[in-house]
């Protein structure tokens, strides 16, 4: 499985990431979000809640509702499966149906603990908080649509997409070849 990564994504570049995955996905897509607590799975959520045209403050972590529907530009279903028993448990709530709704981005917080019931073309995307903005020498600007939703976030962050298919791949690359890291 190739992988394509993004060093010091700050929250501007974590928008402007996912600005581009909602440019060049197609309109389904399952994709499992990976760190550890505070990492940033539900901030990458936001960004591309806000890049369908969702207004940030509707977008929370559904830890306790374990599932939480948002519509804009597309439909995104978010899916929380860190409280989840087992993967029974998911398949009781309906879980497969979301996964198959092919009108839909299925983005799943904490996947590995549903890993037989996700597709085989699931794209993974592993984010670690590497170290803080002022550790760089960098202001950190919280763009105007994340302001008012988050604490403030200096952290810089490594994002990894573990890519199942070529098309993914491919689409990725392409995403990374425009991306400016820090200098």
């Amino acid at each position: 499985m190739n992988s394509v990564d993004f060093h010091d994504v700050n929250l501007d570049r974590l928008q402007w990431v996912a600005d581009r995955l909602h440019e060049s996905f197609p309109r389904h897509v399952v994709i499992g979000l990976r760190g550890t607590l505070g990492a940033g799975k539900t901030r990458l959520v936001q960004c591309l809640a806000v890049a369908a045209g969702i207004d940030v403050a509707d977008v929370t972590s559904p830890t306790f509702t374990i599932v939480q529907h948002y519509c804009g530009k597309r439909r995104i279903h978010h899916i929380d499966a860190y409280r989840l028993a087992d993967e029974d448990e998911f398949a009781e709530l309906g879980g497969d149906e979301l996964i198959e709704d092919d009108d839909a981005w299925v983005l799943i917080e904490w996947p590995q603990r549903i890993a037989g019931c996700l597709p085989a073309d699931t794209l993974m995307i592993e984010i670690e908080l590497t170290t803080s903005a002022a550790s760089h020498g960098t202001a950190n600007h919280l763009s105007t649509s994340l302001a008012d939703a988050a604490t403030t976030d200096a952290g810089l962050r490594l994002i990894r997409f573990h890519c199942p298919n070529d098309r993914f791949f491919r689409l990725l690359s392409d995403i990374k070849a425009t991306y400016k890291p820090l200098s």
